[in-house]
């Protein structure tokens, strides 16, 4: 750390098995279950196609972020990472893209449970839900980052096992001849529907199951072990998360009652895998997936994505492009405690408010994609610009081949994405860039020490 300028604040307590334990719990083990309906609509039933797409994209990127994460090992993701391997003014609007991805997702999480809570205790309101997942959560990231670490693995054996009842259950109801049968091959390739554009489009909307990988990277400063166990528990956590979508995909569109009707009229009500779930035993099978989807996506989820969020805010604060209070670490939990409490109290608010409007859940997953796709973008660039061409650097595959096939798939994507994303992205990109103009006119341009000075 004081190689880069900077002093070792933040605890160094986690281990490998930690940080995939913490990036297998971003990325949600059953993420699938709460947008299934809408990446089956868009894939025109190609849902496990669009899943492996979607994971072989995110194993360039995670690829890309294992080398940025071993040359510079601190906080703050790809801010840090374009900033110091391409310019500052680079990384700060990079940071500020992926802010869309860090400081949204929790709300989107925490309304996504809200309103899924509700549908099974309708007497309850969603707000009331909100807060109550808003609350817990801000308590157990204020109580540091290893009773955090404890929590996640708790949290994770119960997705699993969650999981492994549904895949067991759904493969026996397709043995048994129910829904389209174990040899189907239509959740990866349908000749009737198929088209690059269309998966693609697809991908655009199945990415948010992935995002939380990249989260690893915001511990870098709190890894006990040596740099390489970030990249390393990044692709781990990518390629076992990335298994199981596809799995657990392929069989819930093979028992889905109605998919005619489900690419034709989509899924409105967000049921869609509940549904298959009921079909393959009953309806208990159906409440158990709903509520395990709630506490996943309002209590796991969310409480890892505020962990990540706050470590991004404190790590531009640190370099005086965030109001500097948000740099603060508590003197014995030795977390950024005023960035938690900010990324809570924004999710409160953005939460109740999105939960008013009809496209709420539908306009916040399309800005958390945007922002964190065009920072990973960003990122690819980074490696090209700080291995090839400044340090000369000769493995053309991984610093060269490498990010420049992520970058096309991942452009590809953004470019078939829902151009009311596209239009709210590039918004709030020259937002960012109005801030940085301002930042750099009055004098707030970080000093960043070189490496091995």
């Amino acid at each position: 750390m004081e190689a880069f300028g900077y002093h070792q604040e933040l605890k160094r307590s986690l281990s490998f098995t930690d940080l995939l334990v913490y990036g297998l719990v971003f990325m949600v083990p059953i993420a699938p279950f709460g947008i299934f309906g809408s990446v089956f609509q868009a894939s025109g039933g190609m849902i496990a196609l669009a899943y492996a797409v979607g994971g072989l994209a995110m194993a360039f990127t995670a690829a890309s972020y294992s080398q940025m994460s071993r040359a510079f090992p601190m906080a703050g993701s790809v801010y840090t990472y374009a900033g110091r391997g391409i310019a500052q003014p680079v990384g700060f609007l990079a940071g500020w893209m992926i802010l869309l991805d860090y400081v949204l997702v929790p709300g989107l999480l925490y309304l996504i449970a809200a309103v899924a809570m509700n549908a099974i205790v309708s007497g309850i309101p969603v707000w009331v839900w909100l807060v109550g997942f808003v609350v817990l959560n801000t308590v157990v990231n204020y109580l540091g980052i290893e009773f955090t670490a404890r929590v996640n693995r708790i949290m994770l054996i119960g997705e699993l096992i969650v999981l492994a009842v549904f895949l067991l259950i759904g493969v026996i109801a397709l043995a048994r001849g129910e829904g389209n049968g174990l040899g189907a091959l239509t959740p990866i390739y349908n000749s009737d529907t198929f088209s690059l554009s269309l998966v693609f489009g697809a991908v655009s909307i199945a990415v948010l199951s992935f995002l939380g990988f990249d989260g690893i990277s915001t511990l870098a400063e709190e890894n006990r072990d040596s740099a390489r166990s970030i990249g390393k528990s990044m692709i781990a956590a990518l390629a076992l998360a990335g298994t199981l979508f596809i799995v657990q995909t392929w069989i819930a569109a093979l028992l889905v009652p109605n998919p005619d009707t489900l690419i034709s009229e989509g899924d409105a009500g967000g049921t869609a895998f509940y549904d298959a779930a009921e079909a393959a035993s009953g309806h208990w099978l159906y409440v158990v997936t709903a509520v395990a989807t709630a506490i996943a996506w309002g209590f796991a989820n969310s409480l890892v994505a505020q962990a990540a969020t706050s470590r991004l805010l404190f790590a531009m604060a640190r370099d005086r492009q965030l109001p500097s209070f948000l740099a603060k670490v508590h003197p014995t939990r030795r977390v950024p405690v005023n960035a938690t409490l900010l990324v809570a109290a924004v999710s409160l608010v953005l939460g109740i408010y999105m939960s008013q409007r009809d496209d709420g859940i539908t306009l916040l997953s399309t800005l958390v994609n945007f922002g964190a796709l065009s920072a990973f973008l960003v990122l690819h660039v980074a490696v090209v610009v700080h291995f090839v061409v400044r340090q000369k650097s000769r493995d053309w595959w991984r610093h060269l081949a490498v990010p420049v096939i992520g970058f096309a798939i991942l452009f590809y994507v953004v470019i078939n994405a829902k151009v009311a994303a596209q239009m709210l992205g590039f918004v709030w990109l020259g937002i960012g860039v109005v801030v940085l103009v301002f930042l750099l006119a009055t004098g707030r341009r970080p000093v960043l020490a070189e490496e091995g000075k």
